[in-house]
């Protein structure tokens, strides 16, 4: 292979710059000679799918484009982000500014969360840190849209202070007293003031005009979530869209688990940090009586579910620790569901993560509710939901926290297992101890301290120490059955294997052993709710078939295949792949498989079912099936709906995780709507979604301009559920069949909500 031939480079004398330098005043700069090397301005990497690596190093500028979860770790893989010496101080290099994404939601998925990044520049960079090499009075820097840019500062002060106030704590019903104790720890570890963002970074908020960064690079915008860089007189061209059907992607691989669920059982799914590039941070699933609960909405918490052979349609609830994006960013996975998933917090957790995630999302607080199930804990009490009991204690962190504590009853009295993230080491908490008024009562540090070392059969630790987590030291004499050490980026120490034990990703702590299949009671109580009006014993008679167990990988049923069978999804993850309208859908727990050709309605654009996990299919004959709807009078009921529901299921906004009986409500208020070319269509004046079913639609101005065509399986008018105002006009490009969807409803659907929403941001900012 030839070597590539080098390029001439002019060089700047020196490159220190004033951080204000013009363009004019950077092109001014006398340059050496000359130097043979590549040039290394205007190189860009491209990192992971929407994440775009850009460089103009005579500048001082490395850019990190596009911040999704987790995006700290794909640094450090590729090499962008390594470990220096200089000056006798070792720390990190990496990016020092971020440009934003115009979408805060691709594809289900956080586009923009910057506060690792951002942490990771100010303190593994050192560029906040007294005395560092790399402390020049630089400050990292946010560019992108203005909504972005002052959403992601207020975003960033929520997760590094949570609540700012005594006031906002008192407000979660805290006692005087406790909000005090509780406002002085933050004070603590915020060095003796809250600060704003605004003080640590700088913002450059960027528009279709040309706008000067730093030292002659210039930015504009060109396009949606496309910018251009400018440079000496050249230029590059960012785009930040992900593809459709193209996830943001975790830094690690995992392997695929096939989990059965004893009575009551600790499956470990993270024990890594926010900054391991091998590992999911630190999470588990607590699995009781057939019921799956998440602890904490770790990063890739759908890829990780998937690879445990969950979909998340099985998930009952999270258990929610704090706010930080190691144990948050998972959220919006979450909301990808058919119903409201339980959200179990303090008040003061909860308030904490919900207006963090709610200037993220510029939204109203009040509408985390929206999305999730609000279900409060009592702080040191045993809050008890259905068999599973749980105490929250409070534990000193920079923002509002509180670790688990899980017990059921056994034969032989409670079994327990303790989630200790994030904790404080010993020696922090002792230096917060005084008499001044600022500092915390012996007595408060010591109740804590006793409470971190109450005893459990199993207790993950978090041990990451420094300034904000723990030692496991601390626990040398911890009096519980088995420590977990977790919630670290390195291997543990010859002093910590001697402490605590290790775990690793799908293993499982089983408490109590299960003597019973839990997956034949799920699945009645799915089919007692898509029939509601069946007798029980003849729902008895249709469960008495086999469930298949399906491998990752595993194609259930080809498109247009007639195997004279109905399957139905019990566990796991399922595609439903079509080409035709580009859908790649996860389908929900209960979804049917083959009912189309039960009913002699095979289509065209009948698709793919593809196992995307292990997973378990009930199977039933067609001669079962066709004697349960006959016998009950529903046979003709079922057929009238099922292409309706067909359609809905084949499209982006209702085919993933909405289950089988939502699907058939919505069916049912349907309505079709035929528009022929150039037509416009009417706005009513209540709520009303119309989805493309055959043609297309323009989505135009006011004015008339056409700003997107949308085609088949797509969808317009959501912007009736989130404005009284109607921005767009609707004109049908050809001869065009909508299906109108009167439902109100629709946004407590949380999938459906969230799809809305995003559809209605991206419209918005064209």
């Amino acid at each position: 292979m030839s070597q590539k031939e080098p390029v001439t480079v002019p060089i700047p004398a020196q490159n220190n710059l004033p951080n204000d330098a013009t363009p004019a005043e950077a092109a001014s700069v006398p340059v050496r000679e000359q130097r043979t090397a590549y040039d290394l301005n205007l190189v860009t990497i491209q990192v992971t799918p929407g994440v775009v690596w850009l460089q103009i190093p005579d500048a001082g500028l490395y850019i990190l484009c596009g911040s999704p979860s987790e995006v700290v770790k794909h640094l450090v893989l590729r090499g962008l982000i390594q470990t220096i010496t200089r000056d006798g101080v070792t720390y990190e290099t990496g990016p020092n500014a971020i440009l934003l994404s115009d979408l805060l939601v691709q594809n289900g998925g956080f586009a923009n969360l910057t506060e690792f990044p951002v942490l990771q520049m100010l303190y593994r960079q050192g560029m906040i840190i007294p005395g560092h090499p790399n402390n020049n009075g630089i400050k990292p820097l946010l560019i992108g849209s203005a909504t972005q840019v002052r959403a992601q500062m207020e975003y960033i002060h929520r997760g590094n202070y949570g609540l700012v106030s005594k006031e906002e704590i008192l407000a979660c019903g805290i006692e005087e007293e406790m909000a005090d104790l509780m406002m002085r720890v933050k004070l603590k570890f915020a060095f003796g003031k809250i600060r704003h963002p605004s003080e640590l970074l700088d913002a450059l908020e960027v528009t279709d005009e040309e706008s000067h960064i730093r030292n002659g690079v210039t930015v504009r915008r060109v396009g949606f979530n496309r910018y251009r860089f400018a440079y000496r007189g050249r230029t590059v061209d960012i785009d930040m869209n992900l593809p459709p059907n193209t996830l943001y992607l975790p830094s690690y691989a995992l392997g695929y688990h096939r989990i059965q669920q004893p009575y009551f059982a600790v499956l470990h799914r993270g024990e890594g940090d926010g900054w391991d590039p091998h590992r999911p941070s630190m999470a588990s699933v607590i699995m009781l009586q057939g019921r799956i609960y998440l602890i904490d909405a770790a990063p890739a918490v759908f890829y990780t579910l998937s690879a445990l052979g969950i979909n998340i349609s099985e998930v009952e609830g999270i258990f929610h620790t704090h706010g930080h994006d190691d144990h948050f960013a998972g959220l919006p996975a979450l909301i990808h569901s058919g119903r409201r998933l339980k959200y179990y917090a303090t008040p003061l957790v909860r308030a904490a993560v919900a207006k963090k995630f709610a200037a993220l999302m510029l939204m109203e607080e009040e509408q985390f509710g929206q999305f999730f199930e609000i279900c409060d804990l009592m702080f040191d009490e045993w809050n008890t939901f259905d068999g599973l009991d749980v105490m929250p204690i409070y534990s000193p962190h920079p923002t509002e926290t509180n670790i688990l504590l899980f017990r059921t009853l056994d034969t032989d009295g409670y079994k327990t297992y303790a989630h200790w993230a994030d904790i404080a080491s010993f020696h922090v908490l002792d230096k917060m101890v005084g008499d001044g008024p600022d500092d915390l009562p012996a007595s408060f540090v010591a109740r804590i301290k006793n409470n971190y070392l109450l005893p459990a059969d199993i207790k993950k630790l978090d041990i990451d120490g420094g300034l904000i987590h723990g030692k496991a030291e601390d626990f040398r004499d911890d009096p519980s059955g088995r420590l977990i050490l977790s919630h670290t980026d390195r291997p543990l120490t010859l002093e910590e294997m001697k402490i605590g034990s290790e775990t690793s990703f799908g293993a499982m702590d089983i408490l109590i052993p299960g003597y019973q299949d839990y997956l034949y009671p799920r699945a009645f109580r799915y089919l007692h709710e898509f029939f509601p009006e069946v007798d029980v014993a003849q729902i008895r008679m249709l469960l008495n078939s086999p469930i298949l167990e399906y491998n990752v990988g595993t194609i259930i049923h080809r498109s247009n295949e007639n195997k004279h069978t109905i399957d139905m999804v019990l566990s796991g993850t399922v595609a439903y792949l079509e080409s035709t309208f580009g859908v790649r859908n996860h389908l929900s727990f209960g979804s049917l498989i083959g009912v189309n050709l039960f009913f002699g309605k095979q289509k065209v654009f009948e698709g793919t079912y593809r196992a995307l996990s292990h997973c378990s299919i009930m199977r039933f004959s067609y001669t079962l099936f066709h004697a349960f709807l006959e016998n009950n009078g529903i046979l003709h009921k079922v057929e009238l709906i099922l292409d309706k529901v067909d359609f809905l299921r084949k499209t982006w906004l209702f085919g993933e995780q909405t289950s089988f009986a939502k699907l058939g409500g919505i069916a049912r208020e349907m309505t079709t709507v035929q528009l022929a070319a150039g037509e416009e269509l009417p706005i009513p004046e209540r709520a009303a979604l119309w989805l493309v079913a055959q043609g297309a639609m323009q989505v135009c101005s006011r004015q008339g301009a056409v700003l997107e065509v949308v085609k088949g399986g797509g969808f317009i008018g959501e912007s009736l559920y989130f404005e009284a105002q109607h921005n767009w006009r609707f004109r049908a490009e050809q001869a065009t069949l909508l299906y109108c969807v009167h439902k109100e409803d629709l946004l407590d659907i949380p999938i459906v909500h969230w799809k809305m929403l995003e559809i209605f941001a991206k419209r918005k900012s064209l």
